[in-house]
């Protein structure tokens, strides 16, 4: 006869959905080294997860190294993920220091214009770097990956609101989102995940000259830009579902944006 008794008022788990542990996990991050990245470099440390970060300035990686150690494990390299031996040395070094791979944080990019206002070799270099290299550290972080992983891109609203002023960059996020879902179905029957996290107007070095760090701050603080930990969040939240739940694309915006 089953059991009809009333489950004790602690018991909560008809509430709750289970949650794996990150402890223990290795995780490359790319453009690990400010911003978004370096903030999921951050969490994902902190909750015992093992990172492998990189950037391209040498100065940016020792000051992300020194702030990950204070809350877990980590290393990184300074190298330029616009060419293909940049992304070679990254993952190799990573999969190297990790022990094996089954996070993959897809982050490096750059800011771009509008193609009026942007060169040949500027829009090559952009693209490159924002969405050539999310294919190629995909493909070589899948290589090496197991049953169980998982892939997270980090796109950007642009990809929606699609502006003027920033044609190249709108294309290269708009690829990733596209490159994003077509993987994530490409991956599946492997029981590798991907997700992709769009943020809207993030403070970050990217803003800059354009917002000064004083206005970032203001704009945090009106609810107006988001903290590169609100993406941080997200990605925890992405990464900490069960193997059966795939959150495939989250935008995340600032409450009061409406551009």
């Amino acid at each position: 006869m089953p059991d009809l008794a009333e489950p004790s008022a602690h018991d909560a788990t008809d509430a709750h959905t289970r949650q794996p542990s990150l402890a223990g996990r290795r995780a490359l991050v790319t453009g690990g080294t400010t911003g978004i990245g370096r903030a999921i470099a951050v969490l994902l440390a902190s909750e015992g997860a093992k990172v492998f970060v990189c950037g391209r300035t040498p100065e940016h990686l020792e000051d992300a190294l020194a702030r990950i150690r204070e809350v877990g494990d980590g290393s990184g390299v300074a190298v330029d993920l616009a060419t293909q031996e940049g992304v070679d040395r990254f993952v190799a070094e990573g999969e190297r220091y990790l022990g094996g791979v089954d996070i993959a944080v897809i982050n490096a990019g750059i800011a771009a214009d509008g193609l009026d206002d942007t060169d040949a070799a500027t829009i090559r270099y952009t693209v490159d770097t924002n969405l050539t290299s999310h294919m190629t550290v995909a493909k070589a972080a899948v290589d090496r990956m197991q049953a169980g992983s998982d892939i997270v891109f980090i796109g950007s609203m642009s990809s929606v609101s699609r502006g003027g002023g920033s044609t190249v960059y709108v294309a290269t996020k708009t690829g990733v989102e596209a490159f994003a879902e077509a993987l994530r179905k490409e991956l599946a029957e492997k029981d590798i995940k991907v997700g992709n996290i769009e943020p809207g107007l993030t403070g970050s070095d990217m803003q800059l000259p354009d917002i000064p760090p004083e206005k970032q701050r203001e704009m945090i603080e009106a609810g107006d830009m988001l903290r590169a930990e609100d993406i941080a969040a997200a990605a925890h939240f992405m990464l900490t579902q069960p193997r059966r739940t795939v959150v495939s694309l989250m935008r995340v915006e600032p409450r009061l944006q409406t551009r």
